[in-house]
């Protein structure tokens, strides 16, 4: 079938992305569903720092390639072999298919799929190839999902169903933003009534993870960014005190602390900011060549410790109904993560807001998206 969707055919491509245009908004094909694999007509996603790192050339992935990873749309078409999702259920994308089997699926959470891993890094699905092409050239997807497009043909290992009371727009941020951020904190911080937890960098994920600790009782939160308007931001969320980086570093010591920034400074910051016999959490992802410098004897003396929690040590199946119930009870504003909705044809303007930090979550509505 014919679909529109957002395809980055230059990887590295000057500043402002509105001008330089990396990516392209055009006509695919898509192929039906294999075996374990669900047609889906997409609804809402999000533009996350994950897109613009494929954008910019920090995490390297193989073009052309269809982008888009948060998302959440209605089934439309199931392959043979799946039987328990049907046609018009809502479902939310995930950008990490497991395949249940595999030494890090055993881990329940604390590493990644490695078939999964593998077929992500090559820019295919988890049962192999692509199903997206153009004039008949492979185009590559996007972490099992390529969600920036009217319609994707995913794993069934990379939805998790929702009940339809939870619109597309809250639906596409749990599935990532909030299952990272929000999962780092409930898998890898475990929260303590009388804990103190700070969170480093307050983008999409940073303030999912603030949110998401916010919604535990009898726990201190704080928040660390060097946007005033983002501090402000933090308060305004329920935050019990915030820092700019310089403060953070003479004054806050806390019993756990989230970093979600994805550079060595701030990973050196939260290291820094992590209070004796307590743990950092880092939830950010670097470029390959960003390397931190910390002190190994101030782990020894203090009996810190250090947790890398890649989609925030999340099992999709189980944490995402936590999530979504917490949302539905009011503890969880997901809300507020939207700074704006834009239609598909705003993705490189949209890319550049991320970049310069003006925005948490940019939703593409994909609904008026006409073929």
């Amino acid at each position: 079938m014919k679909i529109r969707g957002a395809v980055l055919r230059t990887v590295g491509a000057d500043r402002p992305y509105g001008k330089s245009e990396p990516i392209d908004v055009c006509e695919l094909e898509l192929a039906p569903p294999a075996a374990s694999e669900l047609l889906v007509r997409i609804e809402a996603a999000s533009v996350c720092h994950s897109d613009l790192s494929v954008v910019n050339g920090s995490r390297p992935r193989p073009v052309p390639m269809l982008l888009g990873h948060e998302a959440a749309g209605i089934v439309v078409e199931t392959g043979p072999d799946v039987a328990d999702v049907s046609p018009g259920q809502r479902v939310i994308l995930t950008f990490l298919p497991r395949c249940g089997k595999c030494k890090g699926c055993l881990t329940d959470g604390k590493a990644p799929c490695v078939w999964g891993s593998a077929a992500n890094g090559a820019g295919e699905m988890l049962s192999g190839g692509s199903r997206l092409s153009i004039s008949g050239v492979p185009v590559r997807h996007h972490l099992g999902v390529s969600a920036f497009a009217t319609h994707a043909v995913v794993d069934r290992r990379s939805v998790v169903p929702v009940e339809n009371d939870v619109p597309p727009s809250v639906a596409a941020v749990l599935g990532c933003a909030v299952l990272t951020g929000g999962g780092a904190v409930i898998n890898a911080v475990k929260p303590q009534p009388g804990m103190s937890i700070a969170v480093i960098g307050l983008g999409g994920v940073g303030m999912a993870a603030l949110l998401t600790a916010l919604s535990f009782a009898g726990v201190r939160v704080y928040a660390v960014d060097s946007s005033s308007a983002k501090r402000d931001q933090a308060v305004a969320f329920g935050a019990h005190g915030v820092y700019s980086p310089e403060e953070a570093a003479s004054e806050l010591r806390a019993d756990a602390v989230v970093e979600a920034v994805g550079r060595s400074v701030a990973f050196e910051l939260a290291v820094t900011c992590t209070a004796p016999g307590g743990t950092t959490v880092t939830v950010g992802l670097p470029a390959p060549d960003d390397l931190a410098s910390i002190s190994p004897l101030g782990l020894v003396g203090e009996g810190k410790t250090i947790i890398g929690s890649y989609l925030g040590s999340s099992v999709p199946e189980r944490d995402l109904p936590l999530l979504v119930d917490l949302w539905r009870r009011g503890r969880l504003p997901v809300d507020h993560l939207i700074s704006s909705t834009i239609p598909l044809s705003d993705i490189n303007d949209a890319m550049e807001r991320l970049a310069a930090g003006t925005e948490l979550r940019q939703i593409i509505d994909l609904t008026k998206e006409d073929m």
